[in-house]
């Protein structure tokens, strides 16, 4: 099971990528607002019982500020997968780059690109992968229609298609 949480519900539709992905590849995933200056309780409650209530990676978006990943990692030892979102209060996304990568020593997250929950989705169940054949197979499967999708672009431009 992977933890998708977000600061607002604005950043749904980004995070929703995160959600496609992991229902592609077969992981059941939950979903929901946590934000770290609204809800701190929350926040920390949902950190803290993590592992407990069976989730294996947390991913979490935010934008501005970009607290939210950063705070869930400092409270749970599990894998936790930053994703920068782009918000209207963000200063072109760099702001939310940057709150999630400069992470301080000890305390790792995960950062995909701005707006990446795509990514982020397929990471956690690279993760998840490692626990579960199941989604190992899928994973490679899912590799191997990456592939063949680049080696028919590459047939197409020898043969003038585009």
């Amino acid at each position: 099971m992977v933890g998708i949480i977000m600061g607002s519900i604005s950043d749904r539709k980004v995070m929703q990528e995160a959600a496609d992905a992991l229902d592609s590849l077969g992981v059941q995933w939950e979903m929901d607002i946590v934000s770290a200056h609204r809800t701190p309780e929350k926040m920390v409650e949902y950190g803290k019982s993590a592992r407990s209530r069976g989730i294996q990676v947390i991913i979490a978006g935010a934008g501005g500020a970009a607290h939210l990943p950063g705070m869930v990692a400092s409270l749970t030892t599990l894998p936790v997968i930053g994703v920068p979102v782009k918000s209207s209060n963000s200063i072109d996304g760099w702001d939310s780059v940057l709150s999630i990568l400069q992470m301080p020593s000890g305390v790792p997250v995960a950062t995909v690109a701005l707006n990446g929950a795509r990514n982020a989705g397929i990471l956690a169940a690279q993760i998840v992968s490692l626990t579960d054949p199941a989604v190992a197979t899928r994973l490679d499967q899912f590799k191997d229609e990456l592939k063949s999708k680049v080696d028919e672009m590459s047939r197409e431009l020898a043969n003038g298609i585009s």
